[in-house]
């Protein structure tokens, strides 16, 4: 559906005009852009976005399928941009994403929201406060989005980090991460920061387009050429949430492995002991096997104090056995 729609004349907003294409001959006439933000559009509801605007037809079947890669395609009337926010839910440790597409023509953007995690209503709001940016034209809207998107994957990645933390101190306290929901734990978070990856990964290459790093420093049509350096800085943010979500995943993969290690670790300890314990039983069972025969002619068989003597033995050789296997620290 549509959720707002909007002319912008040197940064400040007028309601447009029910027909979209009167609102976009109003906006070039003006000198301004118009504004229209889509949620979970269906297909009969954009497809009058989409004649309006000529957006391509490509572009449109990924803005309504959704499920896209973060990217960035450049085609004849307008750019397509596509970006994943994300949201981390403390109580049970999820990272969740939604989608964001922005269209970008000459004077007009078209953003089309799915699911959550989506900033848009924050950033119109804050746009329509600072109409000196507004005023800068479309790409104003394209830097804002992509801006906020990139801000919230660093608070999204300080939380993360904090839980990693807590859950490092539980593999490595006294008890080692014994429970046994531990591994589970590791693995639900690896695949939590695999998720954040999905998202933060592939949006390397069209920040680092726009913001004309490298090899990529031509222009991008459509993208004011002054607006490079605020996209330079959003490329800035983007590498400090890629490098600490590489940091996350590598320790994620060490917190297992070490907790592996010591289930492995534990194990053997209790091989060991159930190994003592077991050595220990078998000395009184053989001599009591031996003596247990029924042979007529055995030594000191008929001798009154045999019983006491070998109860004796067979506690010294447990006493004996007990202290080289604490020795040890097989017990």
């Amino acid at each position: 559906m549509i959720v707002d729609c909007a002319i912008y004349r040197e940064g400040h907003r007028s309601e447009g005009p029910e027909d979209f294409s009167d609102a976009l001959a109003e906006a070039r006439s003006a000198g301004g852009f118009v504004w229209i933000g889509l949620h979970e559009p269906t297909e009969d509801e954009f497809a009058l976005v989409s004649q309006e605007f000529a957006l391509h037809p490509l572009a449109v079947e990924d803005a309504l399928k959704a499920h896209q890669r973060p990217k960035l395609e450049v085609y004849d009337d307008s750019l397509f941009l596509v970006l994943k926010p994300v949201e981390y839910e403390p109580n049970s440790d999820t990272v969740s994403s939604g989608e964001i597409m922005v269209f970008l023509g000459d004077a007009f953007v078209v953003t089309v929201r799915h699911s959550g995690g989506a900033p848009l209503k924050a950033v119109r709001s804050r746009l329509e406060r600072e109409p000196e940016l507004l005023g800068k034209g479309p790409t104003s809207v394209l830097y804002a989005i992509a801006d906020a998107a990139v801000d919230h994957y660093l608070e999204v990645a300080t939380e993360l980090q904090n839980d990693l933390e807590e859950l490092e101190a539980e593999v490595f306290s006294p008890d080692g991460g014994g429970s046994r929901h531990t591994a589970s734990r590791i693995y639900n978070f690896k695949r939590q920061i695999l998720e954040f990856r999905r998202a933060t990964g592939p949006l390397a290459l069209p920040m680092t387009r726009l913001a004309g790093v490298g090899t990529f420093g031509m222009h991008v049509p459509f993208v004011e050429e002054k607006a490079q350096p605020f996209f330079r800085d959003v490329h800035d943010h983007l590498t400090r949430v890629n490098e600490s979500v590489e940091g996350l995943d590598r320790l994620v993969s060490d917190i297992l492995s070490a907790h592996l290690a010591q289930m492995s670790v534990r194990q053997n300890d209790d091989m060991r002991k159930i190994s003592a314990w077991a050595a220990m039983a078998a000395v009184p069972t053989m001599l009591a096997g031996i003596y247990g025969m029924n042979f007529a002619h055995m030594p000191e068989l008929r001798w009154v104090w045999s019983y006491p003597a070998v109860i004796a033995v067979m506690a010294v050789l447990e006493v004996l056995l007990y202290r080289l296997f604490k020795r040890r620290g097989w017990m």
